[in-house]
């Protein structure tokens, strides 16, 4: 591709900078959209104006600059009129603005207008000239983001440049997508209406979906070339591991249960994802796959993302498989005699080791592993998951990841596509589902305080989530510093701790001990308790400052109660007396994770719900994984692309673009 030192106007100072920025290429300044667009067209009078986003037409004058020394801060006002009133206007940290105008001459100012310091103003608005929309005769221009000291403005000029490179784009896609790219990229920097940017954008959403779901596809393929040991099903073994259990398995578990089998009777890996909302069993399917993998003669490895969840993974797992006969062990980074098990390990003394990155250590070795777990899998790197399946020898091990994360139906046919995915939709019987309710801070006094004592009184425990660690003058919301002081006061005669994440590794681990152990009440915490941690003693979880967290962390954090017999309840506190959001209100009403999942990807996009997910950074600039007609779409014809492997010689430029999700594929 070529470097944007081709670019009429870059030399190579200016290239220099802007590869700091990620911009190498021509295709890489092409691909940089604009974050919004402006409607000049619409301007609106200054007598009309209201509060919010505005666009206004006027001159400007009583322009002046000041400066706060001690800051290092300057602010820069003028007065907007035209011939029904005037307005003030404010830059911020912008002197240069003062030399950007010409007397009595017509502009269009776009920002937003509201009432700071007893005024009302206009608050660092973009500014075009009212000449420049008349000559290029289009009133709808594109707004892009800042980058370092390259502005909107700059990027605007820098498109006219590669105007017609951009016209002579040649399709990334084959035939299957509607339109060219070309015209999708003159469209989406040089509109002329909300309907050029519209029509450019599903263009352009469709190539990126086609993109990943490619990529999900090619990876898949490539992973079924690989080889692993088969582990023959025998249905006597899994019969007697499920008859001792204590419990019945749910429809779902021995759904789940039965896929995973199969795939393990393959000699190409498998590659499944187990997904299951909070409580749902996933470690008891887990296990039935480890006892398959054992009894066929070989190890298996569950690697969990805390030592906390790994030792309670390891007091499960031996509950069910050393009656059994099955030895398992713990490694995690506090394990004594550390060497003597890795010895052990190495001679297949050991059947199943359970444990933190400690397994994962270049001098950690097995035997014969041929299954890998992975819980909460998103929490691991990708170089972490493939030192585990490393491990195996010359062949690959069996991949089973779980989470407890539910992963809507969008996001399996994207992010997860080459994953094969079970899911237990069903909680095991007697598990009552927890009572929420969204409380106004103001009336804990009455509402919550009274129930706190009284659970107190009857011996359970109470989780009491907060955002912050501490006092950071630039946030009201509670920290668990504070707030376990103020409850100490409030319950004298409870015992209180607090846990966060910025603790040692091991005084997290006591803390937590001790709240199991229900040595601790009451366990101020930040959301490092989120994932795994198993207290059936507790049943109240209070979270403070509810708003501020995500709807898919809200749903983990209030997992981490009602897993005994006891009615469970959760408290939302919101700050103040505002009303809730819909995102609170939707968790009052539903315990359904997957319910939940689709809300949530709906309300703020996938990136901040599953992070770094399983490929990386998602990289998705204009798509959304809401639009599920796109998705079915793109996941069709690309399913019919996949079929000729010969198709990827034939377009160059999309075989590289998905080298980039394909590098970082679970199994190669």
């Amino acid at each position: 591709m070529s470097p944007v030192e081709d670019i009429k106007g870059i030399g190579p100072k200016t290239a220099e900078a802007l590869k700091k920025y990620g911009f190498l290429t021509v295709k890489d300044l092409a691909y940089y959209f604009p974050r919004d667009y402006e409607d000049y067209h619409r301007a609106t009078e200054i007598k009309d104006l209201e509060p919010g986003k505005v666009v206004v037409k006027g001159k400007i004058c009583q322009l002046m600059t000041n400066y706060v020394r001690r800051r290092h801060f300057s602010v820069t006002s003028g007065v907007i009129y035209d011939d029904t009133g005037e307005i003030r206007v404010v830059w911020y940290n912008q002197p240069y603005r003062i030399k950007s105008f010409q007397p009595d001459t017509e502009y269009y100012f776009s920002g937003n207008f509201d009432f700071k310091y007893n005024r009302y103003q206009l608050t660092s608005p973009n500014v075009i000239s009212a000449a420049d929309v008349a000559e290029h005769r289009n009133g709808y221009q594109p707004v892009y983001s800042t980058k370092g000291s390259y502005k909107s403005i700059w990027f605007k000029r820098m498109f006219e440049n590669m105007k017609m490179e951009l016209a002579k784009a040649p399709d990334l896609l084959p035939t299957v997508a509607a339109g060219t790219r070309a015209d999708a990229l003159v469209n989406i920097h040089f509109p002329e209406s909300y309907q050029d940017v519209e029509k450019a954008k599903q263009y352009l959403a469709y190539e990126e979906l086609f993109e990943l779901i490619l990529a999900a596809k090619l990876n898949k393929n490539e992973n079924s070339k690989l080889k692993a040991e088969p582990l023959k099903f025998v249905a006597e073994n899994t019969k007697e591991l499920v008859g001792s259990l204590p419990f019945a398995l749910t429809n779902a578990q021995k759904s789940a249960a039965w896929d995973i089998l199969k795939d393990l009777e393959n000699d190409q890996p498998m590659n499944r994802l187990l997904q299951g909302d909070v409580g749902s069993g996933k470690t008891v399917v887990a296990a039935i796959a480890i006892y398959q993998a054992v009894k066929a003669g070989y190890q298996a490895a569950l690697l969990a993302p805390t030592a906390i969840l790994a030792t309670q993974h390891l007091a499960t797992l031996r509950k069910i498989l050393e009656p059994l006969g099955v030895k398992v062990e713990l490694l995690i980074g506090a394990t004594k005699k550390k060497d003597d098990l890795k010895k052990r390990i190495k001679d297949g003394e050991v059947d199943v080791v359970v444990g933190t990155h400690a397994i994962i250590t270049d001098d950690t070795r097995f035997n014969n592993l041929a299954l890998a777990v992975i819980d909460e899998q998103h929490r691991f790197g990708v170089m972490q998951r493939q030192k585990l399946l490393m491990k195996a020898g010359d062949k690959a091990p069996h991949l089973l990841s779980m989470t407890a994360t539910p992963i809507p139906r969008s996001l399996q046919l994207t992010i997860f596509g080459d994953l094969d995915v079970s899911t237990i939709s069903e909680l095991p019987k007697g598990r009552q589902p927890v009572a929420t309710k969204i409380l106004a801070e103001t009336g804990m006094q009455e509402e919550l305080y009274p129930v706190i004592n009284q659970k107190i009184k009857e011996g359970e425990q109470i989780f009491w989530i907060c955002k912050l660690i501490e006092e950071t003058g630039r946030s009201e919301a509670a920290n668990v510093k504070k707030e376990a002081d103020k409850l100490k006061l409030q319950f004298p005669n409870a015992r209180v701790e607090f846990l966060h994440g910025h603790m040692k590794p091991d005084e997290k681990d006591e803390v937590m001990g001790r709240f199991q152990r229900h040595e601790t009440d009451i366990l101020v915490s930040t959301t490092v308790v989120e994932v795994g941690v198993d207290v059936p003693n507790a049943t109240q979880m209070v979270i403070m400052d509810a708003e501020s967290f995500g709807l898919a962390q809200l749903h983990q954090l209030r997992g981490r109660v009602g897993r005994g017999s006891k009615q469970s309840q959760c408290f939302l506190i919101t700050p103040g007396d505002k009303a809730p959001t819909r995102r609170l209100q939707e968790l009052e009403k539903s315990n359904d994770g997957f319910y939940l999942a689709e809300v949530d990807l709906k309300l703020r996009g996938p990136g901040e719900i599953y992070g770094q997910l399983q490929h990386g950074a998602l990289n998705l600039k204009i798509a959304t994984l809401g639009d599920t007609r796109l998705i079915e779409r793109a996941q069709k014809d690309a399913t019919e692309f996949a079929k000729n492997p010969e198709n990827m010689l034939k377009y160059e430029e999309l075989n590289a673009e998905i080298k980039k999700y394909q590098q970082l594929t679970t199994l190669n």
